[in-house]
């Protein structure tokens, strides 16, 4: 009896597994690409409190009392005195050059001026460009010095009566310790993972229009749509839940932060997340029916997701667009669910709004994506028939005439052109929109008024008039306002306690709670500062009661609470804008991986056209010259964009030092070009560098020292970086334009960059006579 066979999602998915064993490039981008970035980004942050951060000390006094400064400064936890400049400028060059995130200015006169009642500034100048590490550095450097402060011996007392002063009392919400791994970890695991889950689904539909066949696919699962698409997605659905358990494993496992809310509606919302994105991959290479177009559409709405998540830079600080593009994306809605169960801990109920909206772009994803494979089954294009380029084997290549071949090709295929001319004008112009807000105000605060007193009518009033944030409610208990922030109506909480204008009136100290929610860093410092810049203008103002502001009772006033003011200076980003922080350096980490792909890609295209004899032309000395130099001539644009129109566009800091920007970019580019000339000899096909190297981009970037500081990065790691032009390219390039640091300032990385393009040079031109020699099996 013949046997009858049963067309159904298992046959599809077997189907897929088959391909997935078989084709290695699928292998990599779904098992080893996640793992390897997963590992990178625990291991980065790995020292999850930040320690040692390298302080220059100028100190002009030379007296016991500066020195008791010096001592403190060298006891805090989190910096340590790496240098001890002689003046000012010494200490600016060691910020610019690298050898210093913060300087500490100690005056001359110091001990006279305290003794004199003077109030001498001690300023504490961080490097602001580097947010992270400067806001850190300057944290920890002011509670140093005001520790010192209160340890000096008292002044003389006067007689006079003065009122008691108010202080805030931190509690800090979800995340006491400040841990780095619970925020940046918690969010940049699933990022990462949702680029390469759209990318698989992007390959594993995309390749039907080429190396595969589509009518056979079709054909597996009877001819239904419904049954094609679920039977091709489940093995990745499978792949990816397994992937999102590991992540949680090592944030919940290995780094042993506590999981405070629903495992059940978090596990959902992984499901949603991977439903949607492997439906919003298969759906764009459907619409194209181009595998390397897709696929760059892909990376370019999946790459900047991290922006509009509102994890870096909150959502309530964006602009109209980037709120309405965010809301489109379901990494946003996930992130949101993640945080508000994993670390809040708040109720399902308060997380409905988040899961809905990833439920309900799961659903809209997953039948635009069945409905238009239906459309492209009954209105299937004959594939295109392209006349491979042929590469002539008579002749010898020369500089000149491998230039002119390298920009023929680049010209003439849309992927390398796309990779490498168009790349850096659609994200230079997408990529900044989550950020250009630049500060957070109006953080949106409760206020429970116990006491409701003349005084706490005036505290309310001054924590208002801040720019930081906003009284939205006034509850009348403090359930009902932590309630509120469980359902992120606010961010922060002030208590007012009874009897604080008598505790004040009788001289006596008067705390005031501040219950801060530390899920967002940004939020939770920018929340904070607000308050406390309120509770502190009300301190001064009671302190020196009717006196005048500029008058000499005021300032004794001042020099009764504090003989030494701290004056906090950030430097090179004084305003303290996110994106003057952030747009310069991912800008040139963009600029890094369009053409690291780019280059790649036209070498896996040579191979794909001309096999063999093709890569070995490409290897010659002459040959890896005119190629370098093509890929040197098509980013100036790009370069020009990123450098020096758009930061001027943004209104970012940008330098006038445009020679010794050229001078450090041209290798910076030449080592890009050389690292993927010799990543692509090993590639068969031109969209195999997209596929692996376009989730990696993130964890590349925490490497560099601009996002997370380079001595809480273990040793081993940060050494191995160094092999990336990224890591001296942006700390030099981001040195010279945001910093205003001369060459000679960065030397170290120019040199770097240097060595790289001689490195890369050597194995561009090696591995092509290898790889040529080897009979490589079909394997993209």
């Amino acid at each position: 009896m013949p046997t009858v066979r049963r067309f159904g999602i298992v046959d599809v998915a077997l189907r897929e597994v088959a391909w997935i064993r078989r084709d290695k490039v699928a292998l990599l981008l779904v098992i080893v690409i996640p793992l390897i970035a997963f590992a990178i980004l625990a291991a980065t942050f790995s020292n999850a409190v930040i320690r040692d951060l390298r302080v220059d000390v100028v100190d002009q006094d030379r007296t016991k009392t500066s020195e008791t400064f010096v001592q403190a400064i060298s006891a805090a936890p989190g910096v340590t005195v790496a240098r001890r400049s002689s003046d000012l400028n010494g200490a600016m060059h060691a910020v610019r050059s690298g050898e210093a995130i913060a300087t500490v200015y100690i005056p001359e006169n110091l001990e006279r001026d305290i003794a004199g009642g003077r109030r001498p500034q001690v300023v504490v100048f961080f490097n602001k460009q580097f947010f992270t590490p400067g806001n850190v550095a300057s944290s920890s450097l002011q509670a140093a010095l005001s520790a010192a402060i209160a340890d000096l011996p008292a002044g003389p007392h006067t007689a006079a009566f003065t009122l008691g002063p108010l202080v805030v009392e931190q509690y800090v919400l979800t995340n006491p310790a400040l841990n780095y791994a619970q925020f940046l970890l918690r969010a940049i695991l699933p990022t990462v993972l949702h680029i390469v889950i759209a990318i698989s689904a992007g390959y594993a539909v995309g390749s039907e229009f080429g190396s595969r066949n589509m009518r056979e696919w079709l054909a597996t699962a009877g001819d239904s749509m419904l049954i094609a698409l679920v039977g091709k997605l489940a093995p990745y659905f499978g792949i990816f839940l397994v992937m999102m358990a590991v992540g949680l494993g090592i944030i919940h496992g290995i780094f042993e932060i506590p999981f405070r809310g629903d495992p059940v509606l978090v596990a959902t919302g992984a499901c949603l997340l991977i439903i949607a994105y492997l439906s919003l991959g298969a759906l764009l290479q459907l619409l194209v029916r181009n595998l390397a177009f897709g696929l760059s559409l892909t990376g370019i709405i999946c790459s900047p997701a991290f922006g509009f998540a509102g994890v870096g830079f909150p959502v309530l600080a964006m602009n109209t667009f980037s709120r309405a593009w965010g809301a489109m994306l379901p990494l946003r809605w996930y992130i949101q669910i993640l945080f508000d169960q994993a670390a809040r801990g708040v109720s399902a109920a308060d997380s409905a709004e988040p899961f809905m909206m990833l439920g309900g772009l799961a659903v809209i994803y997953f039948n635009l994506t069945w409905l238009t494979l239906r459309f492209v089954a009954r209105h299937p294009r004959p594939k295109p028939v392209e006349s491979p380029e042929q590469y002539r084997s008579e002749g010898r290549i020369g500089i000149v005439r491998a230039f002119t071949d390298e920009y023929g090709r680049i010209i003439r295929n849309r992927m390398a052109f796309g990779l490498i001319v168009m790349a850096p004008i659609v994200y230079g112009v997408f990529y900044p929109q989550p950020y250009l807000g630049q500060l957070i105000k109006d953080i949106p605060i409760a206020v429970v008024d116990d006491d409701s007193s003349d005084v706490s009518r005036t505290i309310i009033q001054a924590v208002n008039a801040d720019e930081a944030v906003k009284v939205l409610l006034r509850p009348t208990t403090l359930a009902e306002a932590q309630a509120a922030l469980a359902r992120r109506e606010v961010f922060g909480i002030l208590g007012i306690p009874a009897g604080t204008e008598r505790d004040i009136l009788k001289g006596d100290q008067t705390r005031l709670p501040a219950y801060v929610d530390s899920a967002y860093f940004l939020l939770y410092n920018r929340t904070l500062q607000g308050i406390q810049e309120g509770v502190g203008a009300v301190t001064a103002d009671l302190a020196a009661r009717s006196a005048r502001s500029n008058g000499s009772l005021y300032r004794a006033a001042l020099v009764q609470s504090s003989p030494v003011e701290i004056l906090n200076q950030p430097l090179f980003n004084p305003t303290g804008g996110y994106g003057s922080y952030i747009v310069p350096a991912a800008f040139l980490l963009i600029l890094q991986q369009t053409r690291l792909m780019g280059s790649a890609s036209v070498a896996g295209m040579a191979y794909e056209q001309g096999g063999r004899s093709a890569r070995r032309r490409r290897g010659t000395v002459a040959a890896v010259i005119g190629q370098s130099l093509v890929h040197l001539l098509l980013a100036l644009p790009g370069l020009a964009l990123f450098l020096i129109v758009l930061p001027r566009a943004y209104g970012f800091s940008a330098s006038d030092h445009v020679l010794d920007l050229i001078v450090l970019a041209i290798p910076f580019i030449l080592s890009v070009s050389l690292l993927g000339q010799f990543v692509g000899n090993w590639f068969k096909r031109g969209e195999t560098a997209v596929l692996l190297f376009v989730a990696i981009s993130l964890p590349i970037f925490f490497l560099v020292g601009v996002a997370w500081p380079l001595e809480a990065i273990p040793p081993m790691l940060r050494t191995a970086s160094l092999i990336l032009p990224s890591t001296f390219g942006i700390d030099g390039l981001v040195r010279v334009n945001q910093m205003g640091a001369t060459l000679t300032d960065v030397w170290k990385d120019w040199m770097g960059l240097w060595v790289l393009t001689g490195v890369y040079a050597v194995l561009a031109i090696a591995s092509s006579r290898i790889a040529a020699g080897w009979r490589v099996p079909d394997a993209r």
